[in-house]
């Protein structure tokens, strides 16, 4: 009998592998009767790894961060997943960095990841938050589109995915990926609770070598046709977006990494990044928020199958 395992993610290209997964019968193959579901911010997010709702969430790590030192939630990652893949997208009256004083930031939270990485990109043009321009929580990456499209002026927000291609045939701006701004960034990662992961490691390790058999699939050009209809027919996106969609998601550097690994320097780079906007945050080293032994026990698994 399969194990029934009910995962959270943000609908954006990067759950691609989530569905091949289920489309191809991975998760199957390894006893996992997989449930996909999403949320409307990661603020529901971080609440619905903490009252149960769900075992796993992928999203940015800065979030298991938050959850730990902020919330009292003894949460940890147990793998990685991609840098981010975000861009800087502004409405057309905006030029550069600057020109966005006097305007307004769309974001998921106003105390996490993206929202933090905008912080540090204005902050190093001399912009300060709640002065020189107004924060306004909205929600995951549709919701800032829409939020773009309903304020076309002196507006911004950080994006991915296939949610930076839809503004930017808008006619909306892209000032850049904000790793050009900020240097390494840890952002994809599947946390949950320690304790959860603890009293079901083998759970955990077919679940993590099931979701690498999934990059896999999605990351092989052989399937760019497959999986580009499974992103209209999943995702939602635009079918003249989806062949470029699930093209960038193979970009050495800027995509999904192939084993779901996780880059301690840019995790550093992270916890830098919350540091520097929460000084009195108790941040620890990398460490204290991954645990990868699951994932290399699933590495092994994978290596013992391919022999």
């Amino acid at each position: 009998m399969a194990d029934r395992l009910i995962i959270n993610c943000n609908p954006t290209a990067k759950a691609l592998p989530f569905h091949a997964g289920l489309a191809q019968g991975i998760f199957e193959r390894r006893g996992i009767a997989l449930e996909l579901v999403s949320t409307n911010s990661s603020r529901a997010q971080r609440d619905g790894i903490a009252n149960g709702d769900f075992q796993i969430v992928h999203v940015a790590i800065d979030n298991a961060v938050s959850m730990r030192d902020d919330d009292g939630v003894d949460v940890v990652a147990i793998m990685g997943g991609d840098p981010g893949m975000n861009e800087l997208i502004v409405t057309p009256d905006i030029e550069k960095v600057e020109d966005i004083r006097g305007g307004r930031l769309f974001v998921d939270a106003p105390d996490t990841a993206f929202a933090l990485q905008a912080y540090r990109i204005f902050a190093d043009e001399g912009l300060v938050r709640d002065r020189d321009y107004e924060v306004v929580a909205v929600g995951r990456g549709e919701l800032r589109v829409q939020a773009l499209r309903d304020h076309p002026t002196r507006s911004s927000a950080v994006l991915n995915v296939p949610y930076s291609l839809e503004t930017k045939a808008l006619g909306m701006r892209s000032l850049g990926d904000t790793t050009d701004y900020i240097g390494p960034y840890q952002a994809g990662s599947a946390f949950g609770l320690r304790s959860w992961f603890r009293d079901n490691g083998d759970l955990t390790i077919r679940y993590i070598a099931a979701f690498v058999e999934c990059l896999a699939y999605v990351l092989d050009p052989v399937h760019q046709a497959a999986c580009a209809d499974l992103a209209v027919a999943k995702l939602k996106i635009d079918p003249s977006m989806a062949d470029e969609a699930v093209r960038l998601l193979r970009v050495p550097k800027y995509g999904l990494d192939p084993i779901a690994a996780m880059d301690r320097k840019a995790v550093e780079n992270t916890l830098a990044l919350r540091r520097f906007f929460a000084p009195e945050s108790r941040c620890g080293a990398p460490e204290d928020y991954y645990d990868l032994s699951w994932h290399e026990d699933a590495m092994k698994l994978l290596r013992g199958h391919a022999q």
